[in-house]
């Protein structure tokens, strides 16, 4: 996978076949666009490439309205690697930049700087000032500059279309069998765990304790989780919230009890994957209660790893 960060690089294989987008989350509808960019790229002997932006568009333009990002950049990578993509033009978004208009970007970049043979649109996007770049403009482009253009169909789930939009609504409610579905797997965050106040130990549930590196977390909550270790996937148990009962800072963390696992975490990079939820965080009147509390957790945890179907998931992820 090469990733570029200027259209001028002489090393950005030539000719290509784009899509072009954001691509945020990697749902099912950027998988499918996807694999059809590296089906017809294979059968073209052409290089299957992601023309994308840095950083989101309304950040820069509108930053009050810029939606949380529900991946980072290097997962996002990650996740085009895997489906295929060869490399990734990463485009700088700028103010000076967002007044280029839909034409002068295809022409100077699509055609002359990557060759395009063939552009591909998720539904709905679009692209140049004022967002004059939808389907129908770049149809006609590609009859005036010579590559094909068309638009992937749209995947929906329930008669939604799946989109980013909805699947953060849906991680933020704590909906995470929608959101896996429309994810095509399990919602995941990394970070680097940090020391905590060891209380977790006195409560005979040591915990991981991290600041995601994601700008999106599910609602408040306990969760049944798979935490990546060392490159193992164990099972686990984790409270996204603020500790009421044994803090008081407020601080948002996500806290990670893995199942059958007692070793030193500290300063490691660690990943999670949200399963299910099991309750709402709340306040206990002692740590007697929220340690009796805990147990049932990872006992309902436990039971859910026994289901038939979720091994099956599990399996497939």
């Amino acid at each position: 996978m090469k990733i570029f960060h200027e259209t001028d690089s002489e090393e950005i294989r030539k000719p290509t076949i784009i899509t072009l987008g954001i691509f945020d989350g990697l749902h099912l509808g950027h998988q499918l666009i996807m694999k059809k960019v590296v089906e017809r790229a294979k059968s073209s002997n052409i290089v299957p490439t992601v023309v994308t932006f840095f950083p989101h568009p309304r950040a820069v333009l509108h930053p009050e309205t810029a939606p949380p990002l529900l991946h980072t950049f290097d997962q996002k990578v990650e996740g085009m690697e895997f489906l295929g993509i060869e490399q990734i033009v990463v485009i700088p978004f700028t103010k000076e930049f967002a007044v280029t208009s839909a034409e002068e970007f295809t022409k100077k970049v699509l055609v002359e700087k990557l060759q395009a043979k063939e552009v591909y649109l998720g539904t709905g996007f679009a692209f140049g000032h004022g967002r004059e770049g939808n389907i129908d403009k770049l149809k006609e482009f590609s009859q005036k500059y010579g590559f094909l253009a068309d638009e992937a169909e749209e995947v929906q789930l329930h008669r939604h279309r799946i989109s980013s939009t909805l699947i953060r609504q849906f991680i933020k409610e704590g909906r995470m069998s929608l959101a896996r579905r429309m994810l095509g797997r399990f919602y995941g965050v990394e970070g680097v765990v940090i020391e905590g106040r060891k209380l977790a130990s006195k409560l005979n549930f040591p915990t991981a304790n991290l600041i995601p590196h994601n700008s999106v977390l599910p609602k408040d909550g306990v969760y049944v989780t798979l935490t990546l270790v060392d490159g193992i996937w164990r099972r686990s148990v984790t409270n996204v919230g603020v500790k009421p009962t044994v803090t008081g800072d407020n601080q948002r963390l996500v806290e990670s009890h893995i199942l059958n696992f007692n070793a030193s975490l500290y300063n490691k990079t660690i990943r999670l994957r949200f399963l299910h939820r099991i309750r709402d965080e709340r306040k206990f009147p002692s740590i007697d209660l929220l340690r009796e509390q805990i147990g049932r957790d990872c006992e309902r945890a436990k039971r859910y790893f026994q289901n038939r179907l979720v091994k099956k998931l599990i399996e497939f992820e």
